[in-house]
């Protein structure tokens, strides 16, 4: 006889006994609590190695702290891994996920020393994580994301203004002026310097000595770049912040929804494998009355 292959219903079986032992593990605040000191406590291990004389005095001590919140970061990706053992479709659509193993990944594989660079930016990294447990910084990242292409809009705009300014500027201020606006790229750095309003009295009092335009051209650029471009770009933010927020609030009914879906789907394809297994017994069975009928 054939030896039987184990039924895909059981294999869901298993992952969902796994997801329900540290499903309760994971969604507790004590957990996001725990990940989070866990988080910070590796920044400061990270601000003591800057110290030179600490940190080759205790390198030991150092190292093994570096090894023992690998270890914790290890676990909590595991955990988190084991609660959706279920729907490991959904583990994989969270970005933080994604995050979580690439950095994991990264830190695991021998890319240098203790103290090679590479190994000192992905644990530099790991405190990017410190957003999935804080919703408020999770929203202030979501809100940057929403609003690159508002920004990179304003940057082109901001960039064609200050080209225009800069190229004015070293036609009233270059020869006079050479150190500020010698050539289009010392115009354009100190004009953008000037955006903040910095020394802007001191620009203008030095221009006046030199041509009667100093007072319109800086009277328009300061009204046009840091007014006008500034608000723009504050509008950009607190509109993506908006976008950001109704994000938020959105996702957790999605969340719940593709789960459901995801569960069903799976339970789904183990009904349907044991349909086929069923089918295929059936047949092996008929054939086999055949064959023994005279």
């Amino acid at each position: 006889m054939e030896k039987e292959e184990p039924s895909t219903n059981d294999f869901h079986k298993w992952r969902t006994r796994i997801a329900s032992w540290a499903s309760p593990m994971v969604d507790t605040s004590a957990f996001n609590t725990a990940a989070l000191l866990s988080i910070l406590g590796n920044a400061i291990v990270l601000g003591l190695d800057t110290y030179r004389g600490l940190a080759d005095h205790r390198q030991g001590a150092l190292s093994f702290l570096h090894a023992l919140f690998l270890a914790l970061f290890g676990l909590e990706v595991l955990l988190r891994a084991a609660a959706q053992a279920d729907r490991p479709r959904a583990y994989f659509r969270d970005p933080w996920n994604i995050l979580d193993l690439i950095l994991l990944t990264g830190a695991l594989l021998p890319v240098g020393g203790s103290q090679s660079g590479a190994l000192r930016l992905l644990r530099l990294a790991r405190i990017l994580r410190a957003a999935r447990m804080m919703p408020q910084v999770r929203l202030i990242a979501s809100a940057i994301g929403h609003s690159l292409p508002g920004t990179l809009g304003f940057l082109s705009v901001g960039g064609i203004v200050l080209y225009l300014y800069a190229m004015v500027g070293w036609m009233l201020f270059g020869v006079s002026d050479a150190e500020h606006y010698g050539s289009v790229g010392r115009a354009s750095l100190t004009l953008f310097l000037l955006v903040t309003l910095d020394g802007i009295g001191e620009m203008v009092r030095s221009g006046m000595d030199i041509t009667i335009w100093t007072v319109p051209y800086y009277v328009s650029f300061v009204l046009f770049a840091s007014f006008v471009l500034v608000n723009t770009l504050i509008g950009v933010v607190i509109n993506s912040l908006d976008e950001a927020r109704a994000d938020d609030a959105r996702l957790p009914a999605e969340t719940d929804d593709m789960n459901a879906i995801t569960i069903r789907s799976d339970h789904l394809e183990s009904h349907a494998t044991d349909l086929r297994r069923m089918a295929d017994a059936l047949d092996h069975a008929a054939n086999g009355k055949r064959i023994q009928s005279p």
